[in-house]
């Protein structure tokens, strides 16, 4: 067993949320370790900033696969489709482990009700956590490197991610937009809550990382997160899940790109790129 996945939950208590932590354990699994870019990820924590929607071990783990990507591929768009690909599969892995791949159905939590994460932490149901990071880790970084590996069948020529494609219109650099690649369609392209937002929440709070060294993200206060979130539920109300957004599901890298070259989502992408 690597010292990724002995050292899981001590990291996660160190590191103090699960996105971060499990985005740390990847990274450093890789031999490239990212200081801000693995704390951008902490407003991911408790289901998109204690939404309840898909766990923070999902978001840091389909980070850390776009990170690996790519330093794996030298042409950007080629990194763009495997990480897309990579993360489909680990969703699969970790709802399969976990039972369900959303943070209000693993934790039984609120993140939301001062009560909620009372009982959160009163009723032990953190361990409920700590364990998942640590019997899921090793899984997760062995399905990254297979997700990552061979010929990816089906890519189209040029892949698009929705995520990525947030991120490019926010500034973002050729290796940030693979980080977020694999966010689209719902993170895996699984049709849970949006993965353009979730790429806008890290891009944002990466600016704040970068501005502020060292220092922890105000993970209940960022006031960028806050402008980014109230932006997206003026626009699409309570429909948070990206099925209910763009109307429809995806099965493949494919299907995904041609949505996107067809306009599919263009305000919103804009729009959380303005907020």
């Amino acid at each position: 067993m690597s010292g990724a996945v002995k050292d899981a939950r001590r990291v996660f208590l160190k590191k103090g949320t699960c996105s971060q932590a499990l985005c740390f354990l990847l990274d450093r699994e890789f031999g490239h370790l990212k200081e801000n870019e693995e704390r951008a990820a902490d407003p991911l924590a408790g289901g998109i900033n204690r939404r309840g929607y898909q766990c923070g071990m999902l978001w840091g783990a389909a980070a850390a696969a776009g990170a690996q990507a790519f330093r794996q591929y030298d042409d950007r768009d080629r990194a763009v489709g495997m990480a897309m690909a990579a993360t489909q599969r680990i969703v699969e892995s970790f709802a399969k482990r976990a039972g369900s791949a959303d943070c209000r159905q693993i934790t039984g939590c609120s993140w939301m009700s001062p009560f909620g994460v009372a009982k959160y932490f009163l009723t032990a149901r953190i361990f409920t956590c700590f364990n998942l990071m640590a019997s899921w880790a090793p899984e997760a970084i062995a399905i990254t490197r297979e997700g990552l590996s061979g010929a990816g069948p089906g890519l189209p020529e040029r892949p698009l991610s929705c995520a990525a494609e947030v991120a490019k219109k926010m500034g973002a650099s050729d290796e940030e937009m693979v980080w977020v690649a694999g966010f689209a369609g719902g993170i895996g392209l699984s049709g849970n809550a949006c993965g353009a937002l979730g790429a806008a929440l890290w891009m944002k709070t990466l600016a704040w990382c970068r501005e502020h060294p060292g220092k922890t993200p105000p993970f209940f206060a960022n006031q960028g997160v806050k402008n980014t979130l109230k932006a997206f539920d003026d626009a699409v109300g309570s429909a948070m899940l990206c099925h209910q957004v763009t109307g429809r599901r995806f099965n493949s890298v494919a299907e995904h790109t041609e949505f996107v070259q067809k306009g599919g989502c263009d305000r919103l992408i804009d729009l959380l790129a303005r907020a």
